[in-house]
């Protein structure tokens, strides 16, 4: 699609697009902006909640965030091993997962995590649901591009690509508006 591809993980969507994204920070993990969001404080204040396991956890986060933050496995297995270490979570094996819970020493910290849940940043600047209908139009467009692509025919494909980079040009001539004159 002349040099227009879409390189895995530059959506920052899991699923897809290459990998556990983290929204508009690009890189796994990361929240708003680029800054690491606090994996430690989220899974603490999730176990709050109930008992859950590792992938449970981050599927969590990424529904509480619309799909804009979803740490990687790498950084919450390892963060769970530090706070098993720590004493303040224990896990136990069922059915082959591991489910995490809180211990009464990791209660304490675990409720000033819950009271500022990671999540809440996300909500509060109000880009959960933005996030959430872009990420949703995103999907709906590589869904019919996927079906140009396999049922088209050249001219029709062509014309997607023609599209395709129309709307890239309008997205970044967005970018490029002042954010006061809108």
């Amino acid at each position: 699609m002349r040099g227009h591809g879409f390189p895995g993980g530059d959506f920052g969507w899991g699923g897809g697009f290459g990998g556990f994204g983290g929204g508009p920070g690009g890189p796994r993990g990361r929240g708003r902006g680029g800054r690491r969001a606090n994996v430690r404080a989220a899974l603490l204040a999730l176990l709050t909640e109930r008992p859950m396991h590792g992938y449970e956890m981050i599927q969590e986060l990424e529904q509480r965030t619309g799909g804009m933050w979803r740490p990687s496995p790498g950084s919450v297995y390892p963060t769970l091993q530090l706070l098993e270490d720590e004493g303040l979570i224990v896990s136990t094996s069922e059915g082959g997962r591991k489910s995490f819970s809180l211990t009464e020493a990791g209660q304490a910290e675990a409720t000033q995590a819950a009271e500022q849940a990671p999540w809440s940043a996300f909500e509060a600047a109000g880009t959960v649901n933005s996030w959430h209908d872009i990420r949703e139009a995103a999907m709906g467009t590589m869904n019919a591009l996927r079906q140009v692509l396999r049922n088209g025919t050249d001219d029709q494909r062509t014309r997607a690509a023609e599209v395709l980079d129309e709307a890239r040009r309008k997205l970044y001539a967005i970018l490029a508006e002042d954010p006061g004159t809108r």
